[in-house]
């Protein structure tokens, strides 16, 4: 159950409060693109099974590998891609925290 909460705590709670305090002239736009973040979860179609609670998906899912990760560091030096690449670093905070979780006791 604290997999479950902190993961998607992460994906859907964490970037409410990012665009409140970070982005205030504009909230609801910021709001919008960091929950925008969980697309990155298209390229779990490419797995079989698409979804596997066991499995880690940092650097197993082509948008979740570590060349990808540095993309998206490099997308929040640009004004204009930063809240993009904030988005997509927060998704993968959340399934660093998932990893995390795989085969401990609060899982």
């Amino acid at each position: 159950m604290f997999r479950f909460l902190f993961h998607y705590g992460i994906h859907f709670i964490v970037p409410l409060f990012i665009a409140y305090f970070f982005f205030k002239e504009q909230r609801l736009k910021a709001a919008l693109i960091l929950l925008a973040g969980i697309i990155l979860d298209i390229d779990h179609i490419l797995a079989t099974p698409i979804f596997d609670d066991m499995r880690c998906s940092i650097n197993f899912h082509p948008l979740h590998s570590y060349w990808a990760i540095g993309v998206y560091v490099l997308l929040t030096a640009l004004k204009t891609t930063r809240i993009w690449g904030i988005a997509f670093l927060l998704h993968m905070l959340a399934d660093v925290v998932d990893c995390l979780f795989i085969g401990s006791d609060f899982n």
